[in-house]
């Protein structure tokens, strides 16, 4: 067994024979996914949309045959606020109607403005609105649990964390309706799907999901060799901190900045991220602290050769499903600071400093630690390659392949709550 793999106890597929067997057989008859592009043609940079990109991505290296549902939203058709309101008063399902396919695009389906209406949908019945296809996919998997499901496919939902429930203080969604909607997901869904172990427990432990129908596959890091461009002026390489990310409160921005400033490090803190809204005050913040340098975003190559180039990431995050800049900084040779709880803790294994997020005097000292010792920066360098091949896309296709071929042998029915 390979002992980096190990504790993805799902992915049976890596080592067991019987569901090698089971992904083998797929190799004559590729499985056909489908994926909605509301996340596909997300904001750039979030962590969904980011995840949604490498998932379509590493499709076809999973002997998968990618599809996709639309909703039309590129046409500039959307309706109104009140017309979605009418059109979702409608109790029935929704019919897809096919669009022929492009050249090296994936076929698709288009339901017009059905991501929004499904929401509208929600909250007028109280559970998800199903579509109907002519000819459904084998498997539907939705990159975000939507209250949508294909009537004919195995739906596989990603639930990428459950902060609404475990940690409602750090987020502004509505705690009780997205309950309310994963448990609805949770009965229309054959299989759902984590990034972390951590999420997977609190999967199964808060929304009451039997064991065998919870897999985490983790994700795929997208951290290529390139001619990195110019750091911004004033930016010397391995003469800086680095943090990049949503600019909120679940961040701990506010306490990491602190706790730089009052480390005496000579070594800035280069915080890269788009604003939020609702985070104004932490931004004012942000703005008072010295030695701190606030950058919006950047391309994605500009990204990854700041944080290539950096004396190492500062990720003490206090809630994440994932936490995927502690997967590329390690993939790029970045030294890491993390959270010594949760998801992070878990991503990074060994590779990394991990402190309690709540202690501003634990992360001012292993931020002087970090600046000071040059050999404890390259022992977490090369500790990080190694970890880092855990989110290879190579090894992020193989867990698909090992999911989707699973989701193939298994029952029909959905996986329901046992509470």
């Amino acid at each position: 067994m390979n002992a980096a793999l190990s504790n993805v106890e799902r992915l049976k597929a890596l080592y067991d024979p019987d569901y090698v067997r089971r992904v083998d057989a797929l190799d004559g008859a590729p499985v056909q996914v489908c994926l909605e592009s509301r996340m596909l043609n997300g904001t750039a940079g979030t962590g969904v949309a980011i995840y949604a990109r490498m998932l379509a991505a590493c499709l076809p290296a999973a002997g998968a045959s990618p599809l996709l549902l639309d909703d039309d939203s590129g046409s500039g058709k959307s309706r109104t606020r009140l017309a979605r309101w009418l059109a979702a008063a409608r109790a029935g399902s929704r019919v897809a109607v096919a669009e022929p396919a492009f050249a090296e695009a994936p076929a698709q389906w288009v339901v017009r403005d059905v991501f929004r209406e499904a929401h509208v949908f929600f909250n007028l019945h109280g559970r998800s609105l199903a579509i109907e296809i002519a000819r459904p996919p084998q498997v539907m998997h939705w990159t975000y649990p939507v209250p949508l499901h294909v009537v004919g496919a195995k739906n596989i939902y990603t639930i990428h964390d459950l902060i609404p429930i475990t940690d409602p203080q750090l987020t502004g969604i509505d705690s009780t309706r997205h309950v309310n909607i994963l448990r609805d997901v949770v009965g229309h869904a054959h299989g759902i799907v984590t990034v972390s172990e951590t999420v997977r427990a609190q999967v199964i432990e808060r929304l009451g999901v039997p064991a065998a129908r919870v897999t985490n596959t983790y994700q795929g890091v997208d951290a290529p060799l390139q001619a990195d461009p110019s750091l911004p002026a004033g930016l010397r390489s391995g003469r800086y901190f680095f943090f990049c990310g949503r600019i909120e409160t679940r961040k701990n921005l506010e306490r990491l900045s602190r706790a730089h400033g009052e480390s005496g490090a000579t070594m800035p803190l280069v915080i890269v991220g788009p604003e939020v809204r609702g985070e104004e005050g932490l931004e004012a913040v942000l703005a008072t602290r010295a030695n701190v340098i606030r950058l919006p975003w950047v391309p994605r190559a500009e990204l990854l050769s700041m944080m290539r180039r950096a004396r190492a990431l500062l990720f003490p995050s206090l809630a994440e499903g994932f936490g995927l800049p502690v997967a590329e900084a390690m993939t790029l040779g970045c030294p890491v600071l993390t959270s010594n709880r949760g998801a992070v803790a878990e991503v990074a294994g060994n590779a990394a400093v991990l402190v309690d997020p709540e202690s501003p005097q634990e992360i001012a000292a292993a931020i002087v630690r970090l600046e000071r010792d040059d050999r404890l920066c390259a022992r977490l360098r090369a500790a990080g390659f190694v970890r880092g091949r855990m989110f290879t896309q190579e090894i992020y296709a193989r867990r698909l392949r090992a999911l989707y071929a699973e989701a193939l042998a298994g029952p029909p029915e959905a996986c329901r709550s046992i509470r």
